[in-house]
């Protein structure tokens, strides 16, 4: 006997085999079969769907779920567009908290104020507290003198903006967060990926780089699923630098490992470890974008995290412990480090199945489309970049690099596995705008970038489901409803694929 049988459905499988269904069978979590394999089925529960479309469920390749459930509850300044209004939102956070303490921020994003703040601003309202800024694109913030007062005199800052490595020297001054805060953080931005369709997510790095949050941040994640309070299955991607120098034995070539030798892979259906996230550049909101030609109309050409050498050994050292890498390159000049890096990788050990993903590849030329292609790398991207900032985004990039931009067409056409994620809470998470907008190609204004980029309403639900499931390994358990599968799904009140592209983001 079947758990459930949903009927009167139009079941958009995205398995080539069956790709349409009517009626699905589940049992135990796992789908048993489709349309007359189980249409006679006795089952538990039978679901008239009454018509609506059912997919499997949305995979989000790139969140922060951390971050994000804990942005939700902090103060933010965003839309403030004068720097009275931004004091006084700090002012009064400020005022409810005791002298000496932290004063966490959100919402900080310097084109609305149309240049950084400063610590000295920040200091007419801090009276003793800590105050953090945090960047919205997650690579920068800014701080006041009190913070200022704690770093190393070493660490470089524009009158309290720090970016990148700068950046990361703040936040371990007030790190680590309690699990018990994290858990409950993660809960909160699970339940909201919920509402979206959203059943998988990748978390892109803990217990490091730039927005780790604690050195035992796994725990966090274990704990809501030991209190069964985790809302959807979860993979956990290591911070590159929580490698460290372990004495394995010569003949498994390890240089650098987790402790125990932990890799991707380890764990269940609920909770496992993904890829090794390492970072090469930073962000283009905070104009930190490692770029091959300036950005328009400034002389900076963005920056790398750390000594490209030192990044390209980190990222060889990941390759030969085993892991799947998930390299952050934004710019086209980070873009050409971390090909490099992975080509090199491969030749010292071939690992044809490695997966290995560009996160981001926000600005990528067209001769380093066949290089991913060559190399077997996933592009994970974020449609959702463009959507929200894609006016300043192309600005800054000018006339001939915007269409560049966080390509669909160009790497689909090179053969190259195209993943769709959100960066959540960078932007909107929502994957139905996002596929909407990898259609499309507009931004919330409606200006079009790079046009012919566009791909079609199937590839761009492929990106949120199969490409998805094989950037995370799970192509042998999700991102489709074939027979076997697990039975995590969606049930949309609209099918994208018929109605107005303009709707679909409204489904």
């Amino acid at each position: 006997m079947l758990c459930t049988r949903l009927t009167n459905a139009r079941v958009l499988t995205m398995d080539p085999d069956h790709p349409v269904a009517h009626d699905l069978g589940i049992w135990r979590g796992r789908i048993v079969g489709l349309d007359a394999a189980v249409t006679s089925l006795p089952a538990r529960e039978v679901v008239d769907l009454q018509g609506a479309t059912v997919l499997p469920g949305f995979i989000d390749s790139h969140v922060h779920l951390a971050w994000a459930g804990l942005k939700a509850t902090t103060p933010s300044i965003a839309p403030c567009e004068r720097v009275e209004d931004v004091l006084a939102v700090v002012a009064e956070a400020v005022s409810h908290k005791a002298p000496g303490a932290w004063v966490d921020i959100a919402g900080y994003d310097q084109r609305a104020l149309g240049r950084h703040l400063t610590a000295t601003e920040l200091d007419r309202v801090g009276q003793g507290r800590k105050i953090f800024l945090m960047h919205d694109s997650g690579h920068a913030c800014v701080v006041n003198s009190a913070v200022l007062d704690l770093l190393p005199a070493e660490v470089p800052h524009e009158d309290g903006f720090l970016a990148e490595s700068a950046m990361t020297a703040v936040r371990r001054l007030r790190l680590p967060y309690s699990q018990e805060e994290l858990a409950d953080a993660i809960e909160r931005a699970g339940r909201v990926c919920l509402t979206e369709g959203i059943t998988a997510a990748a978390e892109a790095g803990i217990g490091g780089g730039l927005l780790g949050h604690s050195p035992v941040e796994l725990g966090a994640y274990q704990l809501l699923r030991d209190q069964g309070r985790l809302p959807l299955r979860v993979q956990l991607m290591a911070a590159g630098d929580t490698l460290r120098p372990l004495a394995a034995h010569r003949d498994d070539g390890i240089p650098r490992a987790l402790d125990l030798g932990l890799r991707t892979g380890f764990g269940d259906d609920w909770l496992s470890l993904g890829a090794l996230k390492i970072y090469t550049d930073g962000g283009m909101m905070a104009r930190t974008a490692a770029l091959t030609a300036p950005y328009e109309g400034m002389s900076t050409t963005g920056q790398f995290q750390d000594d490209p050498e030192r990044i390209a050994e980190l990222i060889v050292d990941g390759h030969l412990a085993g892991w799947q890498l998930a390299v952050h390159a934004i710019g086209d000049r980070a873009a050409d480090l971390a090909l490099d890096a992975l080509e090199r990788a491969q030749e010292r050990r071939p690992r044809p199945d490695a997966r290995h993903r560009v996160e981001h590849a926000g600005l990528i030329r067209p001769d380093q489309l066949p290089r991913f292609a060559r190399l077997g790398v996933s592009a994970v991207v974020q449609p959702h970049f463009l959507r929200s900032f894609g006016d300043d985004y192309a600005n800054v990039m000018g006339e001939v690099r915007a269409p560049w931009m966080y390509r669909g067409r160009g790497f689909l056409d090179h053969g190259v596995t195209l993943v769709g994620s959100s960066d959540r809470p960078v932007t909107d998470g929502s994957p139905l705008r996002a596929i909407q907008f990898m259609v499309e190609r507009a931004s919330t204004s409606g200006r079009l970038i790079g046009p012919d980029e566009g791909i079609t309403v199937d590839e761009a639900l492929h990106a949120y489901t199969a490409a998805g499931a094989y950037a995370c390994h799970w192509d042998d358990s999700a991102g489709s409803l074939a027979p076997g599968n697990r039975a995590d799904l969606v049930v949309l009140g609209d099918d994208p694929r018929r109605v107005d592209t303009s709707r679909i983001g409204d489904i």
